[in-house]
């Protein structure tokens, strides 16, 4: 009898360790559960709140790029209308200079050439001494001649001239702005000294005029030429 009480007491026993080793197994795999729920959702939204970040901040790297094509568009446009600016005001002063020049206001040198005009030889048998003697006509026809060719200075016998020079003749000499000059009329004349040489000598031109005319003509390039601005108050 004793023998089967103690048996039955084991038998007890035995189901009760059985039922708890299950209810602490089974407690421990929900736990485990619940734990990875949890990190599985504490994850997902980190996962989420980094792919919001990213989003937002592509789209602010969209409106930055459209903004940076927008201020290079607007920079072009800028740089190109101060070129042309640039280019108005270089233009705007060479003219300038041009005038200056042409006014006397400045001094010019440069390449060019000079001729020299002299009376022909007397020649007893000619009745008329003014067929042989220089005159302000033959000077005015180098001077336009010179000036067509693209001459920027002229002086006469190293008076230089104005835009609004004036050249008499009176007898021997000629009066250039009231000074006078004897022959020989020395002509200096700064520019490009193959044109301008090319424009005189040219066949029927102001040369063979001249030469026609009893005038001894000579031509002479020059290298460098400089002339002083004008005295004008």
């Amino acid at each position: 009898m004793v023998k089967n009480n103690k048996r039955r007491r084991n038998v007890i026993f035995s189901l009760v360790f059985l039922v708890l080793g299950f209810m602490i197994s089974f407690s421990y795999q929900n736990t485990k559960k619940d734990e990875g729920k949890a990190v599985s959702e504490s994850q997902f939204e980190r996962d989420l709140d980094l792919r919001n970040e990213l989003i937002e901040q592509e789209e602010k790297n969209n409106k930055l790029y459209k903004e940076l094509k927008e201020n290079q568009r607007d920079l072009l446009q800028l740089e190109k209308k101060l070129s042309n600016e640039a280019e108005t005001y270089y233009n705007l002063a060479e003219d300038a200079e041009k005038y200056r020049i042409y006014l006397g206001k400045v001094a010019v040198k440069g390449e060019g050439v000079q001729i020299a005009l002299e009376d022909g030889e007397y020649n007893p048998k000619e009745d008329n001494v003014n067929n042989y003697l220089v005159h302000e006509h033959h000077v005015f026809k180098v001077i336009n001649e010179l000036y067509i060719a693209g001459a920027e200075a002229i002086s006469i016998n190293g008076q230089r001239l104005a835009h609004n020079s004036y050249i008499l003749c009176n007898g021997p000499v000629i009066e250039i702005d009231g000074y006078q000059h004897p022959a020989p009329f020395v002509i200096t004349a700064i520019g490009d000294s193959d044109v301008l040489e090319g424009a005189i000598n040219i066949n029927g031109g102001v040369k063979d005029l001249l030469v026609n005319d009893n005038v001894r003509f000579t031509l002479e390039k020059k290298r460098m030429i400089q002339m002083d601005p004008l005295n004008v108050n």
